[in-house]
């Protein structure tokens, strides 16, 4: 099942050497989650060859202009092409007044219905289909600012058809699935592994806005496949990653290896910076699995095998 990462924006307050506004967006199984909207937001959506009339659901981080003054252009959008299915948005408080007040004021009455969805504390549950759920963290930032965590469900055990025995009943078939052990109509015991494969390990995609680096670990975020995390300066600007709260690269990596993730996503670069290839050695230094958040690159929510994620927990408990 398809579950992945395109990075739109990875630029933070301003347009630099090519790079734009914050935006991602996050396929799983063919569903289609927009995280935060900057400006210039649809023209990139163009360039990469997104259909933005898929997206059914928007998770905007705070309000700060790089990460959703792109929303009310695209709004207009999905109207003048004649969008019929309803929008769902999710952000902090402020964010429908200004969505709001912008249709007031221009006299705009859609074609389709705008579900606003309000955050409003840590580990809170936004959304959930069949296939995922999406929760909230909080980040420490200079106004409310949250993260989101996309977590697959796990999935149902694969019944192995040519071996089933014919004495099964229906509700051995449904514990089965369930990973039981089951005995048939005859009083025989049939163990799991031997009629069914067990599902992946179902899959963690964690964002991380705009923040100073959050202390201890975050039980939600542990054992991530990917985890995005703003890196806006490198060490040479410490003081003021710490006067805005923002992240080094070295913070950001220090972050993952105590979260004991799989994989490490930075992004959000000070246009102060050029050549991003120092946020990514400084970031390797404490978290090799370390990868630049570019823009139209598109990246998988890798699954991780268990002992592997096991030898890499025991890794990490000896060297801390």
């Amino acid at each position: 099942m398809t579950f992945d990462v395109k990075i739109l924006g990875c630029n933070s307050a301003s347009f630099a050497f090519g790079r734009h506004h914050t935006a991602q967006l996050v396929n799983n199984n063919q569903n289609l989650f927009l995280i935060d909207c900057g400006e210039a937001t649809q023209i990139q959506m163009m360039r990469h060859q997104v259909r933005h009339s898929r997206i059914d659901h928007i998770f905007i981080s705070h309000l700060h202009g790089d990460h959703y003054l792109g929303l009310m252009g695209l709004v207009f959008t999905f109207h003048l092409q004649g969008r019929s299915e309803d929008l769902h948005i999710y952000g902090p408080a402020g964010l429908n007044d200004i969505i709001t007040i912008q249709l007031q004021h221009s006299e705009s009455r859609l074609n389709y219905t705008i579900h606003f969805h309000l955050i409003e504390e840590n580990d809170q549950l936004l959304f959930e289909n069949e296939d995922i759920q999406v929760y909230t963290v909080q980040m420490n930032h200079r106004i409310p600012c949250y993260g989101f965590v996309f977590e697959e469900k796990q999935r149902k055990h694969k019944l192995i058809r040519e071996l089933l025995p014919p004495t099964l009943t229906k509700e051995n078939l449904h514990e089965l699935k369930d990973g039981q052990d089951v005995v048939d109509a005859d009083g025989t015991v049939w163990k799991n592994e031997t009629l069914a494969t067990p599902p992946p390990e179902p899959r963690k995609y964690v964002y991380c806005a705009d923040t100073r680096v959050l202390e201890g670990q975050i039980p939600r975020l542990m054992g991530a496949n990917l985890l995005y995390h703003e890196a806006t300066f490198t060490n040479d600007m410490q003081a003021r990653a710490e006067t805005t709260f923002h992240t080094t690269a070295e913070e950001a990596g220090e972050f993952a290896a105590r979260h004991q993730v799989r994989q490490l996503l930075i992004g959000h670069f000070s246009s102060r910076y050029f050549d991003l290839v120092p946020f990514l050695k400084e970031a390797q230094q404490t978290f090799s699995e370390t990868i630049l958040a570019v823009e139209g690159h598109t990246f998988d929510v890798h699954p991780v095998h268990p002992l592997k994620l096991k030898e890499q927990n025991a890794e990490f408990s000896v060297t801390q």
